[in-house]
């Protein structure tokens, strides 16, 4: 934004202070969402204000406070290697202000404040999702200067008749870079269906406290790089938080695979119970054994028995292997598009 206009947003908005999103705020944020979506969402915010205070070193929360009320907030997550990424950025979650006071650019003012804490931070990119039918809301983002992002969301909805029917899925190899987005180890199972996979060939479970290491171990074989603090952080939360993570590793005496999901219950007025696959790997010596598909079949079973609707990723374009895995497994593209902002 250029000076001039950041000098204007500021008159326009003198009589708002910003600060940060205080314990204090919560029953008013809940309400700004309620007005804006016309429904109460307390478990989503419950869920992201225990996020924040279990690691507030990973979340960014700022509030808009009018004549001592708040007038708007906006919630955003540090990103440390989510779907391969190597560079830090900003998950911009939500973002919310009061109806009556739209138009008087309190949003800009919030997105200004994440954005100089990112910058302060050595953070250049702020990445967010939003539904293409919310115009409204890709108005707002359009105007804030986000772009389309280059990766493709897909998702599945978790339906009891899919459940052991989705068809076999063959010659699904191990991706062939190493580096920014090659956590994914994918084995081409032998034909057979995803509940004799998961029941016979491997032992899928939850995760234990012991399993990190062999996690981490298995993720530096696929990606050729460290992602210690950012499996370390999914882990943790996979423990400590059951109501939000549904991760598991596969067992053939060994560790030899894990996916790390979690469910989510409203970024940006999400509707429906959702659960978002971070990132899944597959030791090298157990590639084309279906180790991969047995895990995806036990978090569709897991997620059917929590009355989670639908589950989504996110995939670069180009791995042609894993979209291809992903849409034999029943996955198609989402009615939700990546957008990011560069800063400078």
């Amino acid at each position: 934004m250029k000076k001039a206009e950041e000098d204007a947003l500021r008159r326009a908005t003198a009589d708002i202070e910003l600060r940060h999103l205080a314990s204090g705020d919560f029953d008013g944020a809940v309400a700004i969402d309620a007005a804006i979506l016309g429904r109460r969402r307390r478990a989503y915010f419950e869920g992201r204000l225990s996020a924040a205070l279990k690691a507030p070193g990973d979340h960014v929360q700022f509030a808009a406070v009018r004549q001592g009320k708040l007038a708007g907030y906006v919630l955003a997550r540090r990103m440390s290697g989510e779907f391969g990424r190597t560079e830090p950025a900003l998950r911009l979650e939500t973002i919310g202000v009061w109806p009556e006071l739209r138009g008087r650019g309190v949003g800009m003012r919030l997105l200004g404040e994440l954005e100089g804490w990112a910058l302060k931070h050595e953070i250049r990119h702020i990445r967010t999702v939003a539904d293409w039918r919310r115009h409204a809301l890709l108005g707002f983002l359009d105007r804030a200067g986000f772009e389309l992002g280059r990766d493709h969301i897909i998702d599945c909805a978790v339906h009891a008749e899919r459940i052991g029917q989705l068809e076999a899925v063959d010659g699904v190899a191990a991706q062939g870079r190493r580096g920014a987005s090659a956590e994914v180890d994918y084995g081409a199972p032998v034909s057979n269906d995803f509940e004799t996979l998961a029941r016979d060939r491997s032992d899928v479970r939850g995760l234990a406290p012991g399993d990190l290491g062999d996690i981490i171990a298995i993720d530096r074989h696929i990606t050729g790089r460290s992602r210690d603090r950012y499996l370390t952080r999914l882990f943790e939360e996979a423990l400590n938080d059951s109501a939000i993570r549904v991760s598991l590793v596969a067992r053939q005496g060994m560790t030899v695979g894990f996916i790390m999901a979690k469910t989510d219950f409203g970024d940006f007025g999400r509707t429906e119970p959702t659960a978002v696959i971070d990132t899944i790997g597959v030791h090298p010596q157990f590639a084309g054994s279906g180790i991969g598909t047995a895990m995806l079949s036990q978090l569709f079973v897991n997620l059917h028995a929590l009355h989670v609707e639908r589950v989504e990723t996110v995939v670069a374009p180009e791995n042609f292997d894993l979209l291809g895995f992903f849409y034999k497994a029943g996955f198609s593209p989402s009615q939700r598009l990546t957008l990011v902002k560069r800063l400078s």
